[in-house]
């Protein structure tokens, strides 16, 4: 028997639940944040757990967190001397690597110190073991709930809990001259497929308008083909390498083999782009990566997942699907060309 926290999107919950409930059988959850966060009883112990979810992870699961202890919570100091000792009684642990503190709460609890408060309290005594902290990429995280009642903690790595930001919270910086937010995506698709935008040569960007994506593949030095009938933000002309064409993709034909990298952002039917991508793929080369968005615009996610997946599996391979914390009523696919 193992616990853990899982958290999905925001009203994503039940999807994320009902996808580990076809993985793993006698798993019990109970709410803690209505459709976001929910705890978990899972009748398999913690390495067993890890090796179903690194099989099958579920696109709708953001993060996940080990409970190792549950504390009482006092609404005091004596709930950070109580999380100061448990990190004493992991000396040995703090002194494999670097370790970052993680506190998310539950609206109303009685634990009352913020999360940079907690970090403090509890950095300074991984320091005096002698171990190093750190904000991004660390080599394993303490992370804490604090829920309704008690304080739900667990240690893990990054890839054990899905994530190295705080509920797989995936935060980028706003910059000036932003085209949309959409960038945001692709760059956390970059991190979540572990992919390297600048390797790729020549992209085709399907749908492309405003032009947040072509715009971040412009700044990683591709060349980029950037096809809307709707009109791309006018500082992209700035950009050489960049082929604006305003029309529909389906009346576009290209030379086979010109593309090594190919995305897709669009609002529009879910079997209607996989269609349309489908079309495109003569013009990419072997093996050829695809970033695409899938709107679940229906009533059935998980079918129109299932539907859409098989259509493109015709012409390429899945790698991952996963729903971002930047993506809203939708998921993201990474695909390879067969």
């Amino acid at each position: 028997m193992s616990h853990w926290i899982g958290t999905a999107n925001h009203g994503f919950a039940s999807l994320a639940m009902e996808e580990l409930r076809r993985l793993v059988n006698g798993i019990k959850f109970t709410q803690l944040i209505a459709g976001e966060a929910f705890k978990m009883e899972v009748p398999l112990s913690r390495e067993e757990m890890l090796g179903v979810i690194r099989t099958n992870e579920p696109i709708f699961l953001r993060h996940l967190q080990p409970i190792d202890r549950a504390l009482p919570i006092h609404g005091n100091a004596d709930d950070l001397q109580a999380l100061s000792d448990l990190i004493r009684s992991a000396r040995m642990r703090c002194a494999e690597g670097t370790t970052a503190i993680h506190l998310r709460r539950v609206e109303g609890t009685p634990f009352v110190y913020t999360a940079a408060d907690t970090k403090a309290v509890l950095d300074a005594v991984i320091m005096e073991l002698g171990g190093d902290t750190a904000m991004q990429s660390p080599d394993q995280i303490f992370s804490i709930f604090a829920g309704a009642e008690e304080l739900y903690v667990g240690w893990g790595t990054p890839d054990e809990q899905l994530s190295d930001w705080p509920g797989g919270a995936v935060r980028f910086q706003r910059e000036e001259g932003q085209i949309s937010r959409a960038k945001f995506k692709l760059l956390e698709a970059e991190r979540a497929f572990k992919l390297y935008l600048e390797n790729f040569r020549e992209a085709l960007d399907i749908g492309a308008a405003p032009g947040g994506w072509t715009h971040l593949l412009l700044e990683r030095g591709l060349r980029v083909t950037a096809i809307d009938p709707a009109e791309l933000h006018p500082s992209l002309s700035a950009y050489p390498r960049l082929t604006k064409m305003k029309k529909n993709a389906s009346d576009v034909q290209f030379a086979p083999n010109t593309f090594d990298l190919l995305v897709c952002d669009m609002s529009w039917s879910p079997m209607q782009m996989a269609k349309l991508v489908l079309e495109k793929t003569d013009a990419l080369t072997d093996g050829a990566t695809a970033i695409i968005t899938v709107k679940l615009m229906h009533k059935k996610p998980l079918q129109t997942i299932r539907d859409v997946v098989s259509k493109l599996e015709t012409a390429f391979v899945l790698q991952k699907a996963k729903q971002l914390f930047h993506n809203r009523d939708e998921i993201t696919l990474y695909l390879i060309k067969k």
